[in-house]
């Protein structure tokens, strides 16, 4: 089993950028797929960045040129970059792995506002 711990999440202007962390835990090294998800209250929980354990990357439309998703195996954590905030990023964001076994991890979330 991994665990996730999310860490990063607060309160930014528009316009302003954030760091993401995750910090997995546990059996890590079965670690396969990172990404980040975000969900606002009455929405659906979306993809918004993703990872593999070879490096290849891929994003929602919504954050593409905005958003940066990185990985250091070495360190365990995964980290999602946020540049260009608007309003509409508002959401707790979660931390998602998937093993090599096909076995799903959650973080327990982290909150970001954007508000001026």
């Amino acid at each position: 089993q991994v665990q996730l711990v999310e860490s990063g999440g607060g309160l930014v202007q528009p316009g302003g950028s954030l760091r993401l962390s995750c910090a997995a835990s546990g059996n890590s090294f079965s670690i396969n797929i990172m990404e980040w998800y975000r969900q606002a209250p009455g929405k659906q929980r979306t993809r918004v960045a993703g990872i593999g354990i070879s490096g290849h990357t891929y994003y929602a439309d919504s954050v593409k040129g905005r958003f940066t998703i990185s990985r250091d195996h070495a360190k365990n954590s995964v980290y999602l970059q946020m540049n260009s905030l608007e309003p509409v990023d508002t959401a707790v964001y979660y931390c998602h792995a998937i093993s090599q076994a096909g076995v799903a991890s959650w973080g327990q979330g982290t909150q970001v506002t954007i508000s001026s």
